[in-house]
């Protein structure tokens, strides 16, 4: 199984359902969980290269962005019958909203094992060396949790002499434009329409959002601008938009820390998830032994060990109480609304089929965006220019 994760613990986790699965499957010689480094980019497209050179893996983490290209190419085995087959599963109790971007017909192509709602993280104690008197959690109490709210304290955080950033969007970098679906989804705007076809980059809402953002990096200095970097976890910024699936970076507990759903906006109080799921190549030498790993790997059990670093999309798991005994990090109210709440009304990030490409076409042309004197309407207009003709193929 290809797997986008360095994480000594994640792996550890995987190697331990393995070595339980093969008690009772002595026939499987092994189970190897093949680590594709890199960053999304890289690894969807070493996967890729895979598939399309004759080599696939067995099983495959499938990043949300390219899940629309795998499910309609017909490129994966449908999993329901497996699933529906296997013992104690309980495949009914899946919850279709996580399950909507991996199915095709009444089928299911993928299994969403990881469905991970984005978070605003702070950091308590340089809110409180930056003079912040409300923090999130109050404005969050008080109904006064907005984005013009989280701006206001990333650029006191960086006005003050910090020496650190006020708001970063992880791994953003000024390259994956996709992760700002988790500002401008608050404006009402979203890169494409519901078909697909229709660029949402010069809609009214877009423009709003971006301009905001646009005012927020390079006139408020409330985010590093391009070239900046800061690293939340390690202390050097305020605020970060990041999944929560982050925090066992904070297990050391270098500071005291909070987290909130990501801030309202003009338009909507929307909430972003990130997902991945997890499917059998058909052209896989193992397909059909590849399957019953899987169904072993995200049955009930193993769903809540996963869960303390990848929330289930299973309902009778979508507790805080129960996510709280595998997620010791988080309180009971933050999973219920950050986990919980984000994963039963938030939206996957923006996917399409093409999205290798669409991706570079929008991250260039957004380029002239990323200057202090940017017409944001212009470069907004430039990035329907570059994608129309691959939205309507």
């Amino acid at each position: 199984m290809t797997v986008w994760t360095t994480d000594k613990n994640q792996l550890a986790l995987f190697d331990s359902i393995a070595t339980e699965y093969r008690k009772t499957h002595p026939e499987v010689a092994s189970v190897k969980f093949d680590v594709v480094p890199g960053d999304t980019s890289a690894y969807s497209a070493a996967l890729t290269t895979q598939l399309s050179g004759g080599n696939p893996p067995d099983l495959a983490w499938i990043l949300e962005r390219d899940a629309p290209d795998f499910v309609q190419s017909g490129a994966l085995t449908d999993l329901k019958p497996t699933l529906d087959a296997a013992a104690g599963y309980n495949a009914a109790e899946l919850v279709p909203s996580a399950t909507k971007l991996w199915t095709k017909d009444s089928g299911l192509y993928a299994y969403p094992f990881s469905t991970s709602p984005f978070g605003m993280f702070y950091n308590k104690n340089l809110l409180t060396q930056a003079g912040i008197t409300e923090t999130p959690d109050q404005l969050v109490a008080s109904g006064q949790w907005n984005w013009d709210a989280a701006k206001r304290i990333a650029t006191q955080v960086a006005a003050k002499d910090t020496g650190k950033a006020g708001l970063v969007i992880r791994e953003f970098e000024y390259k994956q434009w996709v992760l700002l679906a988790s500002v401008w989804r608050g404006f009402g705007a979203d890169a494409w329409g519901p078909d697909g076809k229709t660029c949402g980059f010069t809609s009214p809402e877009m423009t709003s959002a971006m301009t905001f953002l646009h005012q927020a990096i390079f006139t408020d200095k409330a985010l590093p601008g391009p070239g900046t970097t800061a690293d939340f976890f390690a202390g050097e910024a305020g605020l970060t938009i990041a999944q929560i699936s982050r925090a066992g970076l904070l297990k050391a507990k270098p500071f005291e820390w909070g987290i909130v759903p990501l801030p309202a906006g003009p338009k909507a109080n929307a909430q972003v998830i990130g997902q991945a799921g997890i499917g059998v190549p058909v052209k896989g030498k193992h397909a059909k032994a590849a399957a019953d790993f899987l169904a072993f790997f995200t049955n009930p059990a193993n769903s809540a060990k996963l869960g303390q670093y990848f929330p289930p999309a299973r309902e009778s798991l979508l507790n805080a109480a129960t996510l709280a005994k595998a997620n010791p990090l988080f309180s009971q109210e933050q999973l219920q609304n950050v986990v919980v709440n984000g994963i039963k009304t938030g939206a996957v990030l923006p996917s399409h089929t093409g999205s290798a490409r669409i991706a570079s076409l929008v991250q260039s042309a957004l380029d002239p965006m990323w200057k202090p004197d940017a017409n944001v309407p212009a470069a907004l207009a430039g990035v329907c220019q570059a994608i129309d003709p691959a939205l309507s193929q």
